[in-house]
Formats: structure tokens, sequence, C-alpha cells
């Protein structure tokens, strides 16, 4: 007797000890981009910060390709009283107290980064939502990748079509023809706008991305661009609560873990099993606090 719907997961790219692999996306791609740095592998996580739609991710890449400085003209004073400058590309743990120290410190990590971002031989781009925010009072009302608690009138709402969140990632990956792409679509609900605006997010992104498979489909033998199921593992394999935090929203430990084996088993080589979970050894025993 089956008590579960097992998910299954072809083998994917192998992506090897040497790579450098840079992750980009939602919370989730924080979890599976800190396990891989823990594991031994070279690791550029979420420069910018934690990244939820597809717009914020590709100017993240934007930005990435052309190293073009951050300005006084990004500055963003803070909502709610925080009484700190950020900008609307970052995450607030960018955050400093005046304009100048939050363009010294996002400058100096961009110039960092860009460097590390050439060098990568992976990338990984986990898709939170299809929802977006523009700012309204900025010329063009771009997408921002944070509100940074600014008052709701300022921004507009609206959700991504299927075509331009393809689009967005057709774009990514058809410039950088010397990377190879994994695509998942995060498992954390965004149920801010209530569960079945997230259910429309989600399917728009799951629709988006098999277009974008399908176009980089091209070449058989060597697809340049491949999908991870950490949607589906957790949504019908882990069809269960106790696989959630106390938020019932995040995936417990428990369940992570589980994910994050079965991306090893996809995208790493069997062979390199042995010196991954020495470097997971040996990172749990450098963060481990001896109790005296």
């Amino acid at each position: 007797m089956k008590l579960f719907t097992e998910v299954g997961c072809e083998k994917l790219s192998t992506i090897a000890r040497t790579d450098t692999v840079c992750v980009l996306g939602s919370c989730f791609a924080d979890e599976m981009g800190a396990r891989l740095s823990d594991a031994g592998f070279d690791v550029l996580r979420n420069p910018f910060g934690t990244l939820y739609n597809p717009a914020s991710i590709a100017a993240a890449v934007a930005r990435l390709d052309s190293a073009a400085p951050f300005t006084q003209e990004d500055c963003v004073e803070m909502g709610a009283g925080a009484g700190r400058v950020c900008s609307f590309s970052h995450h607030t743990s960018f955050a400093r107290p005046t304009a100048e120290e939050f363009l010294a410190n996002a400058n100096a990590r961009l110039k960092e980064d860009v460097a590390r971002w050439h060098a990568c031989t992976y990338v990984i781009l986990t898709l939170g939502t299809a929802w977006v925010w523009r700012a309204l009072e900025r010329p063009g009302a771009p997408v921002v990748a944070n509100c940074l608690k600014r008052p709701a009138g300022e921004f507009s709402h609206e959700l991504l079509g299927v075509d331009a969140c393809a689009g967005l990632l057709r774009g990514i990956i058809d410039a950088h023809p010397d990377k190879r792409f994994i695509l998942t679509v995060s498992p954390i609900r965004h149920l801010g706008a209530g569960a079945h605006a997230n259910t429309v997010s989600k399917s728009t992104l799951h629709l988006a991305v098999e277009q974008v498979i399908r176009h980089s489909g091209l070449d058989p033998e060597s697809p340049r661009t491949s999908y991870f199921p950490a949607y589906e593992i957790l949504l019908d394999e882990l069809r269960d609560y106790r696989f959630y935090a106390d938020d019932l929203v995040h995936p417990a430990p428990a369940a992570i873990q589980l994910v994050w084996e079965r991306f090893l088993d996809a995208c790493t080589d069997p062979a390199d099993r042995p010196r991954i979970l020495a470097s997971l050894r040996a990172s749990r025993s450098t963060h481990h606090r001896p109790i005296l």
C-alpha cells in the first residue's frame, strides 16, 4: 500500500565542486544556496538579497552584467520610521543609516559580486511569485524588489502574464550562452493577497518555466536549461503540515533536508558525495556552539 505520491526527478546537469554557482531568487534559494556553500561549492548567493519575481531577478542580472554602480538617485528612505536608507533593488538587510553608507556598502559588494557572476558556470533561479509591485513615483514605474515599508499608495500591484515571465527568463538565458540554468518554483506560498491569488501566481510561473524549457530544448543532447521540482516534492510528495514550520507556509527543516537530498541526487556526481558530506559535517562542527 502506497501512503504518498512519490515525485520523480530525472538526472539533471551535473554541478561539479569546481563550478561556480550563482543562486538567485526567493528565500528558498537562500536555503539551497547556503547548503551548497556548506557542501563546499563556490556559491554567489542572492547578491542583492532575496528576490521574489522574475522582473526583479532579471533586473539583478542586468546590473551584474553592466556593473553600473548605484547612485544617489537609487537611494530611498525606508518608511515606518525606520530611519535607514536602501534602494528598490535591494533587500532591507542592505539598509544603512545614511545614503553615503548605503552606497559605499552596496557598490563595494557589487564590485566583488560582478567578478564572481561572470565566472559562474551554473545559475539556479528560484521563482517565488508572478505578482509585482511598481513604484509609481519613479520614472517608468519600475518593478521593485522590496517596497521598503513605504506607504502602499506609492505602488501599484499587478500580476505578470505567462509570456512576460517567460520573456524575462528567456532574456536572461539567451544572453548568457556560457552558463547552464536550473529553474525551480519556490514551494513557499505567498498568501498576502489570498490563497487563490497565490495559486494563480504559481500557475503562471509553472507555465512560463515550461515555455522556457521548450524554447531552450533546441539541443536535446546538451540542454542548457532544466527544471528541478522542488515545488512538487513539497506540495505533492510531502503533502502534510508536519513538513511545515509553525507559520504553516515555510518548509520545516525535515522538508528542506529532503528536498536538498533530492537536489544532490539530481544535480551532483555520486563520486563527489563523500567530499560533499565531509564538507557538510565540517560546516556543522564550525557552526556548533558548545554548552559551557
